[in-house]
């Protein structure tokens, strides 16, 4: 089983040092993911922290029909090309679609699968093809056991290179609740896991025709996740959270970064010293 991940110069691994995916939601611009990407870049300079760049160049799931969904497969990827090259740093996307992922798999170092999508059979086995990293978000309907189904179909088609993402679990209607033992459930499939802050704090269509958030309650999730011994983070951010055209009631500001993820960095040390000792 896979235990230590390259994603670009980022190690995502069982062992390691922490790191992170984030970057906004959706792909409002290329000066906006230029703006946040130069951003990461620093804090990744400033706390030696891995960080991998995230953006959607489509968001298929919106609540609404008006819902702004972003460039589209091809402008998209150029953008997360030229992040790429500018900043050096790995670029990560979300696929939909079985037919996006190689296209996709050309220019991204990660491909992501969304959790209303983690059981499609066909779409797992496309990521798995293109041999590059995947990272599956565990449904809000699906128990962290039955993510083994999951693993062994990326797996049969090839790849063993698999992250498993934790985004909380539905609870009645536009409720999310998070279960922190379900990183170690999902570790013990011999995958890395990644802690999801900010759409753990999502309640989904909690506005009719979008979905609301307590954005203030991700930096309490992702110290807690670190602590329960999550590998990773993964965080949407934005200069101008209110502003963001996705996804806004739980986009973390950019100026809580940094912050935000020394404190993780310091928790995940300690956690991973008391493993080890």
């Amino acid at each position: 089983m896979e235990k230590n991940i390259q994603i670009g110069q980022v190690q995502a691994s069982l062992d390691g040092p922490l790191f992170v995916f984030a970057g906004p939601c959706v792909i409002e611009s290329p000066q906006l993911c230029f703006e946040i990407a130069d951003l990461l870049l620093s804090i990744q300079k400033t706390t030696g922290i891995g960080i991998v760049f995230k953006a959607s160049f489509d968001k298929a799931n919106r609540s609404s029909i008006t819902s702004f969904r972003g460039p589209g497969l091809s402008e998209g990827l150029k953008v997360l090309a030229e992040v790429r090259q500018r900043t050096g740093l790995p670029v990560m996307t979300d696929v939909h679609e079985p037919d996006q992922a190689a296209e996709a798999g050309k220019v991204v170092d990660c491909l992501q699968v969304p959790a209303f999508l983690c059981r499609q059979t066909d779409l797992l086995v496309a990521c798995a093809q293109t041999g590059k990293v995947v990272n599956v978000k565990k449904g809000q309907f699906v128990s962290p056991e039955e993510m083994t189904n999951v693993v062994e179909k990326v797996r049969a088609a090839g790849n063993e290179q698999i992250l498993l993402t934790e985004r909380g679990t539905f609870f009645g209607y536009n409720r999310l609740v998070n279960d922190m033992t379900a990183i170690p459930a999902m570790q013990s499939l011999g995958c890395p896991v990644v802690f999801d802050a900010t759409h753990s704090t999502q309640r989904p269509g909690g506005l009719g025709n979008a979905s609301a958030g307590q954005r203030n309650m991700a930096p309490v999730l992702a110290r807690a996740a670190v602590a329960a011994g999550a590998n990773g983070l993964f965080m949407e951010v934005h200069p101008d959270p209110d502003k963001a055209q996705c996804d806004a009631a739980c986009m973390m500001p950019l100026d809580w970064v940094k912050d935000l993820l020394e404190e993780c960095q310091g928790i995940h040390k300690l956690v991973h010293r008391r493993q080890t000792t």
